[in-house]
């Protein structure tokens, strides 16, 4: 058992944004200058806790927090290999979305209602990360859905409560399903944690449909916030929601919890040995696929610039999920490191259509001609991000389309490679128009509804695109160092295929 400073380590990474988050409950709306420092502070201090955590995991500890909640069923937080890449992007992201929104929000109403459950948000997907087990994870699950929601319906309007509407039916349904399959698993084998290649290879023997019908639901359960068709319509529905809320909805939080999820119960609960075998893979193979190619279509239609992100968002996270279905080494590593490189191109891509629409009102994609000489550092982040999410190199998103193209060649699936060809080619149609009007066209005389905004406040939100933007090309560009996304990915999936 874990003793000392390990043992408290991953609770403390966990708790410190709940901290945060009723500190500037109890600070309330006038105390500004406090409720940023706790922002920032809570912010950096979990980033220094995840290092911590990476440093123990990286010299072979085992930090892990475990109590019991009642007899037989305990309350798990443990670092391993694939919690700390989702932990470290949640807490980098953290950090970097605090800085936007603060700027973002500096003229808007309620930021204290705001920031506090932006925390809560951060702590639900921080204890998803470090989840040493089923019961842990579905917790922090359905912890992630109560304190989104008040940042869906933040602004308070007709359309923002439609959209949470939309959002809770999806997902707490959906958590019905998880919650069956989850009570149905542990009446066959009792709690158990994680394991690296899953724990179910004697029971699914026994009982095959059993472990069938587990494994779509569990499956069903998670879809709903990774946005499976036809799980997705409340991801579009929510992007009412202010600028920082839909990039956290999109690159850390919701839909990656859901899409982390399905990692967990494919390689650590039913191990993808086991999932060959009982044939659940081809059946999310094709779901997944069909997604991409629904997304990315969608997309193409749309003329509002968050909408046309929302459905690249379905498109683009079934990446996740087809690599890992399609199993083998080299889709694995594809599916698991996307889960970085596409947190990183699209909560670009919404910092700049919150930049866009904040500073200009600009809110469609004809709206968006000549911006590219008004807005220079923002429009070159956007372009990147674009540029990355179509998969040209080096951006990052060429490095996951790589991965999952050849490990759908090597376990069997060319077929596969049609499906990213045909999302690269949309991926194309509805990015390069956009990057076309912010650069070649001329630009208007007037904006739609041009604000004065402060040096910080236009700094804040600019130098948040143009960070993560970097960041995006860095981890393509050094794509093959040892503690690059593709390097910790590839250390993962040694584990599950020794």
């Amino acid at each position: 058992m874990t003793t000392g400073w390990l043992f408290w380590l991953p609770l403390a990474t966990v708790m410190v944004s709940a901290l945060a988050g009723v500190a500037i409950f109890l600070a309330g709306e006038a105390r500004q200058t406090l409720r940023t420092t706790l922002n920032l502070a809570a912010a950096v201090a979990k980033l220094l806790l995840v290092a911590a955590m990476g440093a123990a995991v990286i010299g072979g500890q085992v930090p892990e927090f475990r109590m019991a909640m009642m007899p037989g069923l305990d309350l798990v937080l443990r670092a391993d290999a694939f919690s700390m890449l989702f932990a470290s992007l949640s807490a980098a992201l953290w950090l970097v979305t605090t800085v936007y929104a603060v700027a973002y929000l500096e003229r808007s109403a309620d930021r204290a209602r705001f920031f506090g459950f932006f925390s809560l948000c951060v702590t639900a997907t921080m204890g998803i990360a470090m989840a040493g087990n089923l019961l842990t994870f579905f917790v922090f699950y359905e912890l992630l859905t109560l304190t989104t929601w008040p940042l869906v319906v933040h602004k308070g309007t007709r359309e923002a409560f439609a959209g949470a509407r939309s959002y809770l039916a999806h997902t707490l349904g959906a958590s019905v399903a998880f919650l069956v399959g989850m009570v149905w698993l542990y009446s066959l084998t009792g709690p158990q944690d994680f394991v690296s290649g899953g724990t179910l290879a004697a029971v699914a023997a026994e009982r095959p449909a059993a472990a069938v019908a587990v494994f779509a639901l569990l499956v069903f359960g998670l879809g709903a916030k990774a946005a499976l068709f036809p799980l997705h319509s409340w991801l579009p529905r929510a992007m009412v929601a202010p600028a920082p809320v839909s990039a956290l909805l999109h690159a850390v939080a919701v839909v990656k919890a859901g899409a982390f999820g399905l990692v967990r119960v494919i390689e650590d609960v039913f191990g993808p040995a086991l999932v060959q075998d009982l044939g659940v893979n081809l059946p999310l193979v094709l779901l997944a696929s069909f997604t991409i190619v629904f997304g990315s279509v969608v997309a193409v239609a749309q003329t509002d610039i968050k909408k046309r992100l929302a459905y690249s968002t379905v498109s683009q996270v079934s990446y996740i999920a087809l690599g890992i279905a399609v199993g083998g080494p080299l889709a694995t590593i594809g599916g698991i490191v996307h889960l970085v490189h596409q947190g990183l191109m699209k909560i670009t891509l919404f910092f700049g259509a919150g930049i866009y629409a904040n500073l200009l009102g600009i809110k469609r994609i004809d709206q968006l001609d000549g911006v590219g000489r008004r807005l220079p550092w923002t429009s070159v982040a956007f372009t990147v991000a674009a540029v990355g999410m179509i998969g040209l190199p080096p951006v990052a998103g060429f490095v996951s389309k790589w991965y999952l193209g050849a490990g759908a060649v090597a376990a069997g699936m060319p077929w596969v490679i049609g499906v990213l060809v045909a999302s690269t080619l949309l991926n194309a149609v509805y990015f390069l128009p956009v990057i076309q009007r912010i650069w070649l066209r001329p630009t208007p005389e007037s904006w739609p509804d041009e604000a004065p905004a402060g040096r910080l406040e236009v700094a804040g939100m600019v130098g948040s695109a143009v960070v993560t933007a970097g960041f995006a090309l860095l981890v393509g560009v050094f794509a093959g160092h040892p503690l690059s996304p593709l390097g910790w990915a590839t250390g993962i999936v040694a584990g599950y295929f020794p």
